[in-house]
């Protein structure tokens, strides 16, 4: 196990002992600015947050959706880098991990040496590649265990059994279950057969597993709670980021959301 998947381990545990699953919610890097997305990320902390997706504004986000996306556009526009995104990671201090989101062709870029080498740098516990596919991912994943980082993979509802078994055994820090077919975004309701696709993941894999996509309220939250070791909330959150008047309302919407989310997982 690499000390990366240490870190991830230790958060999961840590809130399966307080009888929930674990709260990781998402932050756009330099949305809307550097500043504020650091603050964010900081009130994710302090409203506790167990872990941390840190993404990475990327101009074609194939896996998201229109809010993800729209903040993508505006942080590129005010001139987000990749170097500055990592920033975000030490707003986090070394009690909550970071888990960098980022498409693979800013792997291909800096080549998965650098990739990896950057994201050490920067404090990060492992990173998340969604359009990576497991074929591909090899070099990519031996890189990162190298600089003790993990690498999470996906498993879609449209995965085949054999497929996900071998995504699952692949898997460094724990896997993330794809709740839905198709890309991020508030929904009204959970998609039906969730329960079913989470059992199947955790039955292959031998690390947390953890739910996103859909996910935009506290009572939501909880009901995937009840069935995955960890949740996942982005487009919520970047959305409530995005409609602030100001950082501090974005601060007190986000802090907000959180602790309700994790009240109601509680119960």
């Amino acid at each position: 196990m690499t000390d990366g998947e240490r870190r991830i381990a230790a958060a999961f545990e840590r809130a399966r002992g307080e009888g929930r699953a674990a709260l990781m919610p998402y932050v756009m890097g330099c949305f809307p600015d550097d500043a504020t997305a650091r603050a964010v990320a900081a009130a994710y902390v302090a409203a506790g947050a167990d872990l941390v997706e840190v993404g990475v504004p990327f101009s074609d986000p194939l896996a998201d959706g229109p809010v993800i996306h729209a903040a993508a556009t505006r942080a590129l526009a005010g001139g987000a880098t990749f170097e500055r995104s990592l920033d975000v990671c030490a707003a986090l201090g070394d009690g909550v991990p970071a888990v960098i989101m980022c498409y693979a062709n800013m792997v291909q870029v800096m080549g998965p040496g650098g990739f990896a080498e950057r994201l050490s740098e920067a404090g990060a516990a492992g990173a998340i590649v969604p359009d990576l596919p497991l074929e591909e991912a090899g070099e990519t994943r031996e890189a990162l265990g190298e600089r003790g980082l993990a690498f999470v993979p996906l498993v879609a509802p449209t995965t085949p059994d054999e497929r996900r078994r071998r995504i699952c055994a692949s898997a460094g820090g724990f896997v993330y279950v794809v709740s839905l077919v198709g890309v991020t975004g508030e929904r009204d309701r959970l998609p039906g057969g969730l329960a079913d696709s989470v059992g199947a993941v955790r039955n292959d894999a031998d690390v947390p597993v953890a739910v996103g996509f859909g996910i935009g309220t506290p009572d939501q939250a909880a009901a995937v709670g009840r069935i995955a070791d960890g949740v996942i909330v982005a487009s919520r959150l970047v959305r409530e980021v995005g409609d602030a008047a100001n950082r501090a309302d974005a601060i007190r919407a986000v802090e907000s959301f959180l602790r309700d989310a994790r009240a109601a997982m509680h119960r």
